[in-house]
This record gives structure tokens, C-alpha cells and sequence, in this order.
């Protein structure tokens, strides 16, 4: 009887044991934004988006440079014209101001537009590839390493660099 007991027992422990053991989830981390900076793609998203806002740039500095000179003249013939004609040249002074401030906010929502719309695919495919090879290596949890604290689990970044082709 007391062997009985005591396998019992021995048999009740091994059980929560194994259940402890299943109960822990394996995790690894991965560091997205590594993988998104180094992603070929990526890169050259980068420069599309660099030569876009260098031409939205240029375009700007020329309204502006264009906005300063007829402000200059105006300034400048002010005393010698009549009031009405200083009256239509600080209208269109204040429209040249509107088109630039137009401008600018335009090409910056066009910017970060296009950004969004380059991105978002590059990241669904990362996101797609670290589902692949979390579940592959048997991991039901994968953070993105940028934001741990302490990361003392495996590094999948290497491996998914490897899956998409990089």
C-alpha cells in the first residue's frame, strides 16, 4: 500500500512537472528595424522618396527665392507707385504666400503618402517572413527585439535576413 502511495504520488508530480515543462512558451526576438533598414527594397524606397523630396525642395526654394525678389521690387517701388497699385501688389504678395504655404503642406502629405504606400507591403512582407520562420523554428511568440529590455532569448533577425533573400 505504501508503494502504491508513493508511485502515486511520484506518478501525480512527474504529471504537473510535464505540464509545467508544456506550459512554458517558447519566445524569440527579432529586431524589425534592422531588417527594414538593411532590406534592399527598402533602400531603394529610400532614395525614391530622398530624389521626390529633393524635388519638392528645389520647387520650393524657387517660389520662395521668386516670392523674395517681387517683395525686394516691390518694397522698393512703393514710395514711387500710387496706393492702388500698392494695394494689388500686397494682394498678390499675400497669394504668393498662400501658394507656398499650399505647397509645402501638399508635399509633405504627398511625402509621407507615398512613404506610407511604399512601406506598408515591405512590412507585411517582414512581418509575413517572421511568421514563417517563428513557426518553422517552433516559437509561439516573437517580439520585435528593438523594444526589449532584455532580450536573452534566440535572435531571429539573421534568419529572416536569410528568408527574404538578404
Amino acid at each position: 500500500m505504501k508503494q502504491i502511495k508513493t508511485l502515486l504520488i511520484a506518478a501525480i508530480l512527474l504529471f504537473g512537472a510535464n505540464q509545467t515543462i508544456n506550459a512554458q512558451a517558447k519566445t524569440a526576438h527579432v529586431d524589425v528595424s534592422e531588417i527594414m533598414a538593411k532590406m534592399p527594397a527598402m533602400i531603394d524606397a529610400q532614395k525614391q522618396l530622398e530624389k521626390l523630396s529633393g524635388t519638392y525642395d528645389a520647387n520650393y526654394k524657387k517660389m520662395v527665392e521668386e516670392y523674395q525678389t517681387k517683395l525686394k521690387k516691390y518694397d522698393a517701388e512703393s514710395a514711387t507707385v500710387t496706393e492702388v497699385v500698392n494695394g494689388e501688389r500686397s494682394k498678390e504678395v499675400q497669394d504668393m504666400q498662400k501658394r507656398i504655404v499650399d505647397f509645402r503642406d501638399n508635399a509633405q502629405k504627398e511625402l509621407q503618402q507615398k512613404e506610407s504606400d511604399i512601406v506598408k507591403p515591405l512590412m507585411d512582407k517582414v512581418r509575413a517572413s517572421i511568421q514563417k520562420v517563428g513557426k518553422a523554428k517552433g516559437f509561439q511568440y516573437v517580439l520585435d527585439g528593438s523594444t526589449l529590455l532584455l532580450a536573452d532569448g534566440p535572435n531571429l533577425t539573421a534568419d529572416v535576413k536569410k528568408d527574404l533573400g538578404f
